[in-house]
């Protein structure tokens, strides 16, 4: 009997942002998923902040983490690929979506929501000196700095708000409430009426709350220019302000203009079914839409209102479903918050106040953000009767992508032959092996990775960038490579598609390493694995793992943790942040660090999915040599230890900590842990002379490599390793 495949994939659903409307699509979709569907979400950043808890934020109410909408977990309780990069075009007759650094992607059906911008770059100075409140994300950076600068006494608390609208008062109330006893001065300035869009009784008492604030407010009035301290009005007024924020009006993204969309003042015009009223197969929500059925304010309201009608409307236009029309309500609540823990209600010309109202607004928006923060449902992999030994195995966690798929060290120790071959000088047992070719030396080696990210670009880079460092830590220039692709069952469209995503990753990294790309082999399978077998050109003395002399250095040249993360991640309880600061450490090539280490090293390999512990093994092997590590100064990527803590582990993990447990003596610690995390595209270890290690630092350094010391080579009786 055969074990049943994944269904194939048939068609690409791209999602044009991360903003409210969109992550609860993706919530959606992972409560009913719809089978056949590849989803793809394009953001710039792992977490997209949620706006209505901002007012909160900025009076100290909540951390900033606590605004964040992680996509990453979102996207893998949802099945979906992020990709982590700025979308700046659609070519709608190629059907692609263009982002800044990466091949286009392809769609069948795509939607927008990339929210607005309230930057003025009709203000002079604007951009130099101000900030605006959306993006969400730079002002709440922008205001953290601050408040530090002024809490410091290096600036004077003095804020200008440009925008007198709700979010202007809001804000401006807010931040009053976080410089209580710093006797601020915070002028809103507003070139119509204040509070245009609310009710006369709500904007009474909102006006008598700013004027009880001491919060100056100037009507009717433009902003001629804005310089590093000052505000200047037409008339030559000049308010002080050492933070100046742009709250007023809202402006559509400006590559909206250039996609072929019929726009209304800059948004994409839509229909009551949420779909471009040029293009059946593009959608728009949120503030980057003007809905032509129903014209309505900007309001984060309607953004989540409309969230189940374009989750139905989508798969509707993918092929399962009836569409629905969106009729948004005319009149809504109004929740303004007053800086403290108090709250204004506006409805039916109404408008109580009061604490009771505060804690309404806070379960509302903790009710909202609960839904993209349960855990991801794991099926369970056991079944009622099974073999001695199997739940052991599972230990209730997936299988790792990457190099924490690999078989353990002892497991290949056992089975690889020993290799006497006339043209071989070096084979298993080192990162690569060296063959003479007439009076030439080349180096071969391989690698082959199950994909750790759902987008194919990326894998190719890392599974590229991975396999390069065996060439790397030989000290040999890399020279050709063959592919190894294998996809999950897929349309031949869809296979044509993420074909050229992968060369495309692999040629953005072997190219400027200076390998040729000469082909290689592909073929369909349960699950997306990518590998590459290089040849390099020695054109010195080969570097080795073996030949480390007491006294050395030992230099690492990236932090370690991406096993763990990874391995978190796919249990969606990896924050978005530190897989996103995994990926980009993992991107990062090590041809400079090899030029810098390699004609000085005495031993030289590269950390992969052995973990540093078992690589630094590897290095001790010949006998009368052991390592000192200091574990503080192991550079450690963020969040690592802390999932560590929590009980994470990558698969191989424990296969690493059995293969050097003779050899290991380490604290129990979440640190001392990681040193047989298994790590893919790791970075570089280098046994150098000690009086050379801080010139070699500073070059590391200067390239951009978070490059350490961790310890020192000792003459011993027996190999050990020695972490404290």
């Amino acid at each position: 009997m055969q074990t049943p495949q994944p269904l194939p994939l048939t068609r690409d659903l791209v999602l044009i942002g991360g903003g409210h409307t969109h992550a609860l699509v993706l919530h959606g979709f992972a409560m009913r998923p719809l089978p056949g569907l590849r989803i793809t979400v394009i953001n710039p950043d792992p977490t997209a902040p949620y706006t209505g808890m901002l007012p909160g934020h900025i009076a100290g109410h909540y951390a900033r983490h606590d605004l964040d909408i992680d996509l990453v977990q979102l996207a893998r309780r949802a099945g979906a690929r992020l990709i982590l990069g700025r979308a700046t075009g659609i070519d709608r007759a190629a059907k692609l979506i263009h982002v800044t650094g990466r091949p286009p992607i392809a769609y069948d059906v795509a939607a927008l929501d990339i929210g607005i911008t309230s930057d003025l770059p009709e203000i002079a100075g604007f951009a130099q000196h101000a900030v605006a409140a959306k993006p969400l994300g730079a002002y709440a950076r922008a205001w953290e700095g601050w408040l530090a600068r002024v809490k410091a006494g290096a600036v004077a608390p003095q804020i200008a708000i440009i925008g007198g609208g709700v979010a202007g008062v809001e804000l401006a109330l807010a931040s009053h409430h976080a410089l209580t006893g710093h006797k601020p001065q915070i002028t809103i300035i507003d070139g119509a009426r204040l509070l245009p869009n609310i009710g006369p009784k709500a904007r009474a008492r909102l006006l008598a709350h700013l004027a009880r604030a001491g919060i100056a407010t100037r009507e009717g009035v433009q902003v001629a220019r804005i310089d590093a301290q000052t505000v200047q009005l037409p008339d030559g007024t000049e308010l002080p302000a050492t933070l100046v924020l742009g709250a007023a009006g809202a402006r559509a993204q400006g590559w909206l203009r250039q996609a072929g969309l019929h726009l209304t003042e800059g948004f994409v015009t839509v229909d009551k079914h949420l779909r471009s009223v040029s293009d059946p197969d593009i959608f728009a929500v949120g503030d980057c839409a003007y809905m032509a059925h129903a014209p309505r304010p900007k309001a984060g309201v309607f953004a989540v209102r409309q969230a189940p009608v374009l989750l139905d409307n989508l798969r509707a236009a993918l092929g399962a479903g009836r569409m629905r029309a969106y009729h948004p309500q005319r009149d809504y609540l109004k929740l303004v918050s007053l800086g403290g823990k108090r709250a204004l209600a506006d409805k039916w010309g109404l408008a109580p106040e009061g604490r009771w109202l505060w804690t309404l607004k806070d379960r509302i928006d903790a009710a909202f953000m609960a839904k993209f923060r349960s855990a991801i449902a794991l099926p369970h992999p056991l079944p009622p009767a099974m073999a001695e030994g199997l739940r052991e195995m599972l230990q209730d966690r997936p299988l790792c992508g990457g190099c924490g798929a690999k078989l353990g060290a002892q497991t290949l120790r056992a089975a690889l032959p020993r290799i006497t071959h006339a043209d071989i000088d070096t084979g298993i047992g080192d990162d690569a092996a060296v063959l003479r070719t007439g009076g030439v030396q080349q180096v071969i080696a391989t690698d082959h990775l199950r994909a750790l990210w759902e987008d194919p670009f990326l894998m190719a880079q890392i599974a590229a960038t991975h396999a390069l460092g065996d060439i790397w830590a030989m000290g040999a220039r890399p020279q050709a490579a063959l592919a190894s692709v294998t996809l999950p069952r897929m349309a031949p469209e869809l296979q044509a598609r993420t074909l050229q995503e992968v060369m495309a990753g692999a040629l953005s990294v072997l190219g400027p390493a200076g390998a040729a790309l000469v082909g290689g082999h592909s073929t369909m399978g349960a699950e997306m694995q990518l590998g590459f077998t290089l040849t390099g050109l020695l054109e010195g003395t080969v570097r080795r793992k073996s030949g480390a002399q007491p006294g050395d250095a030992l230099i690492l040249t990236k932090a370690i943790g991406t096993g763990v993360i990874m391995a978190a991640e796919m249990q969606s309880a990896a924050a978005g942040e530190d897989v996103a600061a995994a990926l980009a450490a993992m991107l990062h090539p090590q041809a400079r660090a090899a030029d810098v280490l390699a004609p000085h090293a005495h031993a030289l390999t590269d950390i992969t999915g052995f973990g540093l512990a078992g690589h630094l093994a590897e290095m001790l092997a010949e006998g009368g040599l052991a390592a000192k590590l200091v574990l503080e100064d192991i550079p450690v990527l963020p969040g690592a230890c802390a999932l560590v803590a929590a009980g994470h582990a990558s698969a191989l993990t424990q296969a690493n900590r059995a293969a050097v447990a003779h050899l290991l003596q380490a604290p129990d610690s979440p640190r001392a842990a990681l040193l047989c995390d298994p790590q893919t595209a790791g970075g570089l270890l280098a046994a150098v002379p000690e009086a050379e290690m801080p010139a070699l630092l500073a070059q590391l350094r200067a390239h951009g490599y978070p490059a350490a010391c961790i310890g020192q080579i000792i003459k011993a009786p027996s190999p050990a390793i020695v972490a404290r």
